[in-house]
């Protein structure tokens, strides 16, 4: 029996002799010529070393030890069919390249996409994370969500989180801010997130003025200053001082207690992270509008009394 060993090709021979009754029409289903399959017969039978099949006037049967060989192959074909099947129905699942950058992707995008990936598991979710969307970000993806203005992305551009910003530091931290938030934001060190360019986003200067503390402002020795967001966010957690958060964007933090508000919210109209088509497949279409519904949760969820 040992030296019985049949290759995929015998078995899958083996099992349309059973299930078409005969050698003729076995080798019609299989593309083969009759002479063809009983010559694989013959082989097979010497290499098992007792015929596996009875030559009948009409068809043929199998012999006992036949049965158990085909039992062997029908298990085998089975497995090896549904294995094909499933790679390649793997190369046909929809693949969807979404273009972001890296603070959406992080503290945003990253926490929730389970529940994407539950909702539609057919559907391939690759990221594409800059830390700003360039103009040709088309190539590369089928989707963005992109920070900036409105008349940045078009009329077909849907916002998604508008810009409102509030200091946030570790409840620690913010225990000792009892002061006036002119006086406290003069006293704490300032977590600064810095742009190459002008900032497309409201910065500790920014912020100063509409609060009518810009002249409070004073660089310290103290401050810290990133290139990224997420950086940003891990040493105000780390209580190394006061950052702005953007609501939306760290909420999860703020839910669970990590980071707590220490001042007074900003808001910039138009401005916020905006959804921006790129393709109108299916797939785009389904990420689009979880996007927007899960988006809507968010910002709902932190509107200031």
């Amino acid at each position: 029996m040992s030296e019985a060993l049949i290759d995929l090709a015998w078995m899958r021979l083996l099992v349309e002799i059973e299930r078409k009754g005969s050698l003729s029409a076995a080798a019609e289903a299989l593309g083969l010529t009759q002479p063809a399959v009983s010559y694989q017969i013959r082989l097979l039978e010497q290499r098992f070393g007792q015929p596996v099949l009875h030559r009948l006037h009409r068809g043929v049967r199998y012999t006992e030890e036949g049965r158990r060989l085909l039992a062997i192959a029908e298990r085998t074909v089975s497995e090896v069919d549904a294995l094909q099947r499933s790679v390649r129905a793997a190369r046909r699942r929809p693949a969807v390249r979404l273009a972001t950058d890296y603070a959406f992707s992080s503290l945003w995008l990253i926490p929730r996409m389970h529940a994407f990936r539950q909702s539609h598991p057919e559907i391939d979710l690759q990221i594409v994370a800059t830390q700003r969307l360039s103009h040709h970000w088309r190539e590369d993806a089928d989707l963005a969500v992109a920070f900036g203005s409105g008349s940045e992305f078009g009329s077909d551009a849907r916002l998604l989180m508008p810009e409102r910003v509030v200091p946030v530091c570790t409840p620690s931290l913010a225990r000792n801010l009892t002061d006036g938030p002119d006086l406290v934001l003069q006293q704490c060190p300032l977590i600064h997130l810095e742009a190459e360019q002008l900032s497309p986003w409201l910065d500790w200067p920014a912020y100063m003025s509409r609060q009518r503390l810009g002249e409070s402002l004073r660089d310290s020795p103290g401050d810290l200053r990133f290139n990224t967001y997420a950086l940003v966010v891990q040493a105000a957690m780390a209580g190394q001082g006061v950052a702005l958060g953007w609501l939306g964007i760290v909420d999860h933090l703020l839910d669970a207690n990590l980071l707590v508000m220490a001042g007074d919210m900003v808001s910039v109209e138009e401005r916020g992270y905006w959804l921006v088509p790129g393709s109108d497949s299916e797939a785009v279409t389904l990420l689009a509008a979880w996007l927007v519904e899960e988006a809507g949760g968010t910002v709902a969820g932190r509107i200031p009394t």
